[in-house]
């Protein structure tokens, strides 16, 4: 099954490449890896806010995590023009806007995670860093950078 049934079969719509908010280039590629900028969690267009372990709990974060995938596969379609080209979804290293008593950014980053191996299949277990920070740009809950392999 190609990327794009897997994705149709989920009902998900690929954003476009969102513009950068700072001096960065949302993807850049090198041989036969792309390395996409990180992507902050949104809810209606709008930067996701929240601190995990204040405002927010495991399952929303997983679900704004899960938002951030969705934005990520947009870029590296808009990187690549075709998301059957990707050979493997090599790492994504996920920022969780917590306090210093959570500990559960690695099962909000499966948010993520998760999407990422339905829709890429074996082709998407990738590694992964998973850390809980003080702030996020603009007071997101969730940034995910994605760094992957193309023909």
């Amino acid at each position: 099954m190609s990327v794009y049934d897997r994705l149709k079969e989920l009902a998900i719509e690929l954003p476009p490449v969102a513009t950068p908010a700072a001096a960065y280039l949302p993807f850049v590629r090198t041989g036969n890896l792309v390395f996409l900028s990180g992507h902050i969690a949104k809810k209606d267009g709008k930067p996701w806010v929240g601190q995990l372990g204040l405002t927010m709990d495991t399952a929303e974060g997983q679900t704004a995590a899960r938002a951030v995938a969705i934005d990520l596969m947009g870029t590296l379609h808009a990187a690549v023009g075709d998301l059957n080209c990707v050979r493997r979804i090599v790492k994504l290293m996920s920022l969780v806007n917590s306090t210093g008593t959570f500990t559960e950014q690695h099962l909000v980053t499966n948010g993520a995670s998760e999407l990422i191996g339905q829709v890429f299949g074996e082709r998407g277990t990738h590694a992964r860093s998973a850390f809980g920070v003080a702030q996020i740009p603009l007071g997101a809950c969730v940034e995910i950078e994605l760094i992957a392999e193309v023909d």
